[in-house]
């Protein structure tokens, strides 16, 4: 199950064009991973952002664990690489814990606490995984005795070399190391003047001898050697023992040190490549800013909001809608594991999605006795056992009839959208397109054709159909100008109108939901502000109840103590009541007089509220209109207010990348300008989706074509290449197929 998950990734990896990319990023691994992090992505992201901040050393390469601590559990004996391997990542964590980092890779850090039991076992490790010997008085003497046994033999030869017996015999004055042995190299008759063993013979008939001298100093090695051995392995029987009574500690830094390797192997390649990091959101929308794809050098930065749940691609052929949807399969894919891509991070936000599925490529098999349409049926039908997941489907009418294909897919789309899956497609089919225009969820996207310049822009414009421009496309590629209008006059007026017709249908379908959509909405914002008027004035009428009932209280109030105090015939008390009361009435409104003019058509203030008056009645009232509202006010609350209108304005600069034909001419060039030029062309041919060229180099010398075959071999895209037939060049010419 798990190979074959990693096959489906690879084949995905593979129709995306993300292997050369994951390739690099794995090679920023100390060790082999999944490219995916088990657990919580959201703190797994925390951390790598916070390493992202900081500058450090790439870890040491080291091997997975899995041997070394079933060792340990049995209590085996590991040797002393396995030990060094234990060691290097401690070392490593501790280089970290000493820069006494703060935040939560400093907190990380201190949970690294080192047994002295371990520390006991490192000391003997240089920097390097050389055994220290110093360390140890036996191994120190037996080092000492085997320098001195070599330097007996090196002197040894050296004197051999200059007897003079021996000269005559000697082809060369250097010492060989054959089959292990230091060796002379001599002629026959050699063993009248010296004695050993001959171990090789040279092309030229001579004999490598051993001299017996020699071969005793390094059988007294051997011995010597076999107890180092024997001393190694007692201080790996300690080592291992020591190491298994620690065996969660390095079950521990195993663990932690896989989780950093994937945080760093992420941050130091988005490093390398300045690139940024960007993870998953928790809904399905796609909106990528300044996205470029990884296989593409000098490219149009993408930019597009894909949030509703089918985006139809349509236009140009060769106008980069292939390409387009990889692209944002590949965003998601790369977001999904947190891999870095170049994008603007602040602006984009990327979904969650549980799988990403492609059908891309033809899945015609002859070995299989399966069509091209069959295939895709079989991969459609895959689709819908699928979940919460992003599909990109190229050239969905491939392998059948058109209307039938547009009447298909219309519905299989229709139900993936009740799935909630969420689908990329790209299609010629301008019925199919029509079709699925009318839905709100569905987002159409047209690769922009230049007709000036008679070539795609390779950009986009979202909302509309596009035209595939196949007669343009043809002329383009070399077809001639008599085929085209003859296919035309074939083609015929009526299917011409017939797809303008569609596009044009479309498109004013479209903008009229649009115009509804907008008319709704203002309606909408209409009601509620009608609501909030309403809701206002209710309880302003009820705070002016509440305040005409406490007047009325208090003005009764006074009258009774008026009334009291004209009982006792107080003349002084009832003036004092009845100024009392008096202050308790509201005062009489006056109204200000002003010298303002109003006319029909000025913008006015009323209140809160701006509107524009419609019409006067007299110099005292105004019909005044605000939010889609007619209201009739006096003009003594009205002011003048100044409208302030902005001219719009465009400012539209479009810049087109010029590319190159379908052949390259390299007459003339030296050969490092000739792989420069060539180079060039195969990217921009590979760029345009083009299967072949053809390259014209010339026979002259011969130099050039020698030049031009072997970059063309060593190119990782260029599947093969031929001579060209002779009306097209012969041997001067190569045809590539890419």
């Amino acid at each position: 199950m798990k190979q074959n998950k990693q096959s489906q990734t690879s084949l995905l990896l593979q129709q995306l064009d993300l292997s050369e990319h994951i390739e690099q990023f794995s090679s920023f691994f100390s060790r082999t991973h999944s490219l995916y992090i088990e657990g919580d992505q959201e703190l797994h992201f925390r951390y790598i952002k916070a390493l992202d901040r900081l500058e450090f050393k790439a870890p040491p390469k080291v091997i997975e664990f899995t041997n070394i601590k079933q060792h340990l559990k049995k209590r085996g004996v590991l040797n002393f690489e396995q030990i060094f391997e234990i060691v290097k990542i401690v070392r490593y964590f501790r280089y970290f814990k000493n820069r006494n980092i703060d935040g939560i890779i400093g907190e990380w850090m201190s949970k690294f606490e080192i047994p002295e039991k371990f520390t006991e076992v490192e000391k003997y490790f240089t920097h390097d995984g050389k055994f220290e010997e110093n360390l140890d008085e036996t191994l120190f003497s037996l080092s000492a005795r085997i320098k001195e046994y070599r330097d007996a033999m090196s002197g040894a030869l050296k004197q051999m070399m200059r007897s003079s017996k021996l000269t005559s015999y000697l082809v060369d004055t250097q010492v060989h190391f054959i089959n292990n042995e230091d060796c002379l190299l001599v002629r026959g008759g050699f063993n009248h003047v010296l004695q050993g063993a001959v171990v090789g013979r040279s092309s030229n008939g001579f004999f490598f001898v051993a001299p017996d001298s020699i071969l005793k100093s390094k059988e007294k090695i051997r011995f010597i050697n076999q107890e180092r051995e024997a001393i190694f392995y007692r201080y790996a029987e300690e080592f291992s023992t020591k190491l298994s009574e620690i065996q969660s500690f390095i079950a521990f830094i195993d663990k932690e040190f896989t989780k950093f390797d994937n945080y760093q192997a992420r941050v130091l390649f988005a490093k390398s490549k300045n690139l940024q990091l960007i993870k998953n959101k928790k809904d399905s929308k796609i909106l990528l800013s300044k996205f470029i794809h990884p296989a593409l050098h000098n490219a149009k930065p993408i930019d597009i909001n894909f949030s509703k749940n089918i985006l139809m691609i349509t236009g140009v052929n060769a106008g980069g809608k292939t390409m387009l949807l990889k692209s944002i399969l590949a965003s998601v894919f790369m977001a999904k594991y947190i891999i870095p891509m170049k994008i603007d991070e602040n602006r984009s936000h990327i979904g969650s999605f549980k799988t990403v599925l492609s059908i891309i490529d033809d899945p015609q098999n002859v070995k299989n006795d399966i069509s091209t349409f069959a295939g895709r049926m079989q991969q459609f039908s895959k689709i819908f056992q699928e979940t919460s997941a992003l599909v990109g489907v190229d050239e969905i009418e491939l392998g059948t009839d058109s209307d039938e294909a547009a009447a298909l897919f219309k519905v299989i789309l229709d139900d993936l959208i009740k799935r909630r899956q969420k689908v990329v497609v790209t299609t010629h089919h301008k019925r199919l397109a029509a079709l699925m225009a009318d839905r709100d969820d569905v987002e159409l996207m047209a690769a922009i054709y230049d007709e000036e310049q008679r070539k795609p822009t390779y950009e986009f414009m979202q909302g509309i159909i596009g035209n595939s421009y196949a007669f343009e496309t043809a002329a383009r590629y070399g077809i001639h100008t008599n085929l085209i209008q003859e296919a035309k006059k074939v083609y015929g007026d009526n299917s011409e109108k017939l797809s303008l017709l569609i596009e044009r249908g479309s498109q004013l379908e479209r903008e009229l939901k649009w115009k509804h959509k907008l008319v709704d909405e203002k309606l909408e914002t209409l009601k509620k502000k009608e609501s909030q008027l309403k809701e206002k004035r209710e309880e302003q009428l009820k705070e002016l109840e509440e305040q005409k009932a406490a007047l009325k209280r208090s003005y009764e109030v006074a009258i009774s103590e008026a009334k009291a105090a004209a009982k006792e015939n107080d003349s002084k008390s009832i003036h004092r009541a009845m100024n009392k009361a008096n202050k308790k009435l509201p005062p009489k409104e006056k109204e200000l007089k002003r010298d303002v003019a109003f006319k029909v058509g000025d913008t006015v203030k009323y209140h809160s509220n701006h509107g524009t008056i419609i019409a006067i009645k007299g110099e005292r009232e105004a019909t005044i209109e605000m939010d889609g509202m007619k209201v009739r006010v006096k003009t003594k609350y009205l002011r003048h207010t100044q409208a302030i209108k902005v001219k719009p304005q465009t400012d539209i600069k479009l810049s087109v990348e010029k590319r190159a034909g379908l052949k390259c001419d390299l007459h003339g060039m030296r050969a490092d300008e000739a792989c420069d030029a060539l180079d060039k062309f195969l990217n921009d041919a590979l760029i345009n989706g083009w299967d072949e060229v053809i390259i014209y180099h010339g026979i002259g010398t011969g130099k050039l074509s020698y030049a031009v075959k072997n970059f063309l071999k060593a190119h990782p895209r260029v599947k093969n290449f031929i001579d060209a037939p002779p009306h097209l060049g012969g041997y001067g010419a190569k045809i590539v197929s890419l």
